[in-house]
């Protein structure tokens, strides 16, 4: 009996390790081709190491997209988020990147439509009040006019690569309310501002949804890694004006990629 016994169990074990094997790991996908498009906080404004061949768009090799690609090995990566990029430029100037290959698609897009990045200008520069009324535009365009331009950059997508695997990936709250920070804007503007960032997040997810895309929400990953909290995940006002009020390095590594890669 004992020799039948060993072969019978030599037999299950094999079956299951080949229906273990043949199960696979979600890493499957990274044999497909991926495509990263959107605008700075996909492209790495802020982690302050940028490729050189990208000039103003400021990619860097710390963005989430560089580093689920560097993990991962896909078949062929194109990494043409960039700085600055809006709805209108990912269709112009990013779309082409995606076709009927394409099996992930990562993408931010939408705060630079909204005008947040001016928003935040206004707030450090000219005050409470100034804050507030451009923070209550950049909601305002959020929900009456954002809403077509993300269907428009949504179906594109959809179109070009029908059946891709896409990611759309939200903003965190730029602020710890009631933190360490002595300095600065008030905290009536900090709250407005990551009130704005809720409010943009909020139509993102909505339309990503009615597209069938996965959405990666960011903001309680970089719950406590605000500004003003005790380990900041990204930047505020620097020198190099362009990388403020976007993630490190760290918060691309430790927010952004594992928001993604638990999506992609």
């Amino acid at each position: 009996m004992r020799p039948r016994f060993v072969l019978s169990l030599s037999g299950t074990v094999l079956l299951l390790a080949s229906s273990l094997f043949l199960a696979a790991p979600p890493a499957a996908a990274a044999t497909g081709n991926y495509v990263a498009l959107g605008d700075s906080y996909s492209s790495g404004e802020g982690t302050g190491d940028y490729i050189g061949s990208a000039g103003s768009c400021n990619r860097s090799l710390h963005a989430y997209p560089a580093l689920w690609a560097s993990a991962h090995s896909p078949a062929s990566f194109a990494f043409v988020a960039c700085s600055g990029a809006t709805t209108a430029d990912v269709i112009n100037k990013q779309l082409s990147s995606v076709n009927s290959a394409t099996t992930l698609v990562s993408i931010s897009i939408g705060g630079n439509d909204a005008g947040f990045a001016s928003a935040m200008q206004t707030c450090v520069l000219n005050g409470t009040n100034a804050c507030l009324t451009a923070v209550n535009n950049s909601k305002s365009f959020a929900t009456s006019k954002l809403p077509a331009l993300l269907d428009q950059v949504y179906a594109g997508i959809r179109n070009r690569a029908p059946s891709a695997r896409v990611v759309v990936l939200g903003y965190p709250h730029l602020y710890k309310i009631g933190g360490s920070c002595t300095f600065g804007i008030s905290d009536t503007s900090r709250n407005a501002i990551n009130g704005a960032a809720d409010t943009i997040d909020s139509v993102i997810a909505g339309r990503a949804g009615a597209a069938g895309f996965a959405f990666g929400d960011v903001r309680q990953v970089f719950t406590d890694h605000e500004i003003c909290s005790s380990d900041w995940w990204l930047n505020s006002t620097r020198v190099i004006v362009h990388e403020s009020y976007h993630p490190n390095a760290t918060g691309h590594a430790n927010g952004y990629l594992p928001t993604f890669s638990a999506r992609a």
